[in-house]
């Protein structure tokens, strides 16, 4: 024998020795919590963007639990509760993969979570439970498991002081359309108004709401509930919220629909934007000459009640005129008769191209 193999020999037992000893502490493993402390089970907590958040950004809260053993069953996870904080789990399924640890190949779970803070402030989110049930060596077992704790900040940027409500997300769209011409419409006629807001990284709960439609006499609003949407690509969320608003004309005259802005706070390029719907102006039947109805009073005037403002003023400045320049001469009489019928005659000018009501002399447009 020569002298290195004692050498070998004792490495050899001792190799033995730790083998056993890696086994027995298997063997003896029959808890969850027990394959945690021999390191054979593990969970791991991370959050991202993890600074520069501001309400309402979507940040996520991923959940890694690794073995070197394998799950033998589903997992469930428990949510803390938070005030300030809203915590969703919107996939119902881990993202599976194995990778190779130390020589061992290890089966690992990935957990995502999505969490929106509602202010500014200092959060903590606890730790989450997660119930598993994990192979062993003397069979299956299940328990619970505890992430670890975190902390971070959310910080609301001088461009949003002041402001009640914004989107913060990478994409924001507001859309309006029409399902007909509002054009040539009449008293009676119906339209309906559909309003899109879509959003990327948020709910559908968070999305705003189109303004409450006033109470516009001679146009009547009844709006419906509004359809809320979510889908999930690829981990994206993606949420619209689509408003329909039907409109009866009860009357003839013109209308407005009001402007309406919402505020964008791009995550992206970490800036406030505005995004608005345009005002819309409705003009119904031959009373469209009226003044605007549901918005700031606009004064509206056909060609012919321009010439006749126009006439009527001419006619006054010949009629100051001729007072000037021949009352002294004629007498007071004959002057005041021409003043009263020059009055008469602007007032037939002045007079409206159609009558009040549709129908003169009833009480239908009482």
């Amino acid at each position: 024998m020569s002298r290195s193999e004692p050498g070998i020999l004792r490495q050899l037992a001792l190799g033995a020795l730790l083998w056993l000893a890696a086994c027995s502490q298997a063997a003896a493993a029959t808890t969850v919590a027990e394959l945690q402390a021999a390191g054979r089970l593990q969970i791991a907590a991370s959050l991202t963007p993890r600074s520069n958040t501001v309400p309402g950004q979507k940040m996520t809260l991923t959940l890694t639990i690794a073995t070197d053993r394998w799950f033998s069953g589903g997992t469930r996870l428990s949510l803390p509760e938070v005030p300030g904080l809203v915590i969703l789990q919107t996939e119902q399924f881990a993202s599976n993969a194995s990778e190779l640890r130390g020589g061992s190949n290890w089966v690992i779970q990935r957990w995502t979570l999505d969490v929106y803070p509602q202010r500014a402030g200092s959060f903590e989110i606890p730790p989450v439970g997660a119930r598993v049930r994990v192979n062993s060596a003397d069979g299956d077992v299940d328990g619970v498991l505890s992430s670890p704790a975190l902390q971070f900040d959310v910080t609301l940027p001088p461009a949003l002081e002041g402001l009640q409500q914004w989107v913060a997300a990478p994409t924001f769209s507001v859309d309006q359309q029409f399902d007909r011409s509002l054009e040539e419409l009449r008293a009676g006629d119906a339209f309906t108004r559909v309003v899109t807001f879509e959003a990327s990284d948020v709910m559908a709960m968070m999305l705003p709401s189109l303004a409450a439609a006033d109470d516009t006499p001679g146009l009547a609003a009844y709006p419906a509930p509004p359809t809320l949407q979510n889908s999930n690509n690829r981990g994206q969320t993606l949420a619209s919220r689509t408003e329909r608003i039907n409109y009866v004309v009860e009357a003839e005259g013109r209308y407005l629909l009001e402007a309406q802005d919402y505020y964008w706070w791009d995550t992206t390029r970490r800036e406030l934007r505005l995004l608005s719907l345009p005002a819309v102006e409705i003009a119904v039947g031959d009373g469209a000459a009226r003044p605007v109805t549901g918005g700031a009073a606009r004064l509206q005037l056909s060609a012919r009640q321009w010439l006749a403002l126009g006439g009527g003023a001419l006619a006054l400045a010949l009629l100051l005129w001729l007072a000037w320049r021949y009352l002294p001469r004629l007498p007071l009489a004959w002057a005041a008769a021409r003043c009263a019928a020059l009055w008469q005659l602007l007032c037939r000018l002045r007079r409206p191209a159609l009558p009040a009501t549709l129908n003169p002399g009833s009480n239908a447009g009482e």
